[in-house]
């Protein structure tokens, strides 16, 4: 006869995450140098408002023309192959960036152009997943932000937690809380 099993509770990540996981070049989803190349940076900060200097950030996302790269070898940089898959460990400040391409809208999506999120970190049971989106254009007439069918659910502050900024040097920056006032929106995929 063989013994019951009895499941195991959930168990917290890390430390070991950090070692383990981050791989070369796993922020360069794109060289630098590549000439559309775009820089996304931010900070993930915890309920107390303070820098987490060991969360683990994971980009997922469509190529320009919004359609899901499905060539080998994400974890295996050839220095021209665009993967959309990225991953990075936060600095000690908790600052995290990656060189990637701006994502297009997904082929046949109603959705805006967005970074998939995940995050993990210490304390965390599972991992978080979220949204980047990018910022609507200056000069656009209608953002497709404002027919998203996710951000139309969402209240105006909850929206501002998803959205990036654009910097004056191009760049993108969004700071991720995992908890607090400024609580960034986290979905579901139970």
């Amino acid at each position: 006869m063989s013994p019951e099993l009895i499941p195991t509770a959930g168990q917290t990540l890390g430390p070991f995450y950090g070692f383990s996981l981050p791989y070369a070049d796993g922020p360069e989803l794109v060289p630098p140098y590549h000439p559309r190349a775009v820089l996304l940076t931010g900070t993930v900060y915890d309920g107390a408002g303070e820098p987490v200097p060991d969360a683990l950030v994971e980009i997922w996302q469509p190529d320009e023309n919004g359609d899901i790269p499905q060539q080998r070898g994400s974890l295996r940089r050839d220095g021209h192959s665009f993967s959309g898959f990225g991953r990075c460990a936060t600095d000690p400040d908790g600052r995290y960036q990656f060189w990637t391409l701006t994502p297009g809208t997904l082929t046949g999506s109603a959705s805006a152009p967005f970074f998939s999120l995940i995050v993990f970190a210490r304390g965390l049971t599972d991992k978080l997943h979220s949204r980047i989106y990018l910022p609507a254009a200056p000069d656009a007439a209608q953002s497709p932000l404002a027919t998203d069918p996710l951000l139309s659910t969402l209240s105006a502050a909850e929206q501002a937690s998803l959205i990036a900024t654009r910097v004056p040097d191009g760049s993108l920056h969004h700071d991720i809380h995992l908890q607090g006032e400024e609580e960034t929106v986290f979905l579901d995929f139970g």
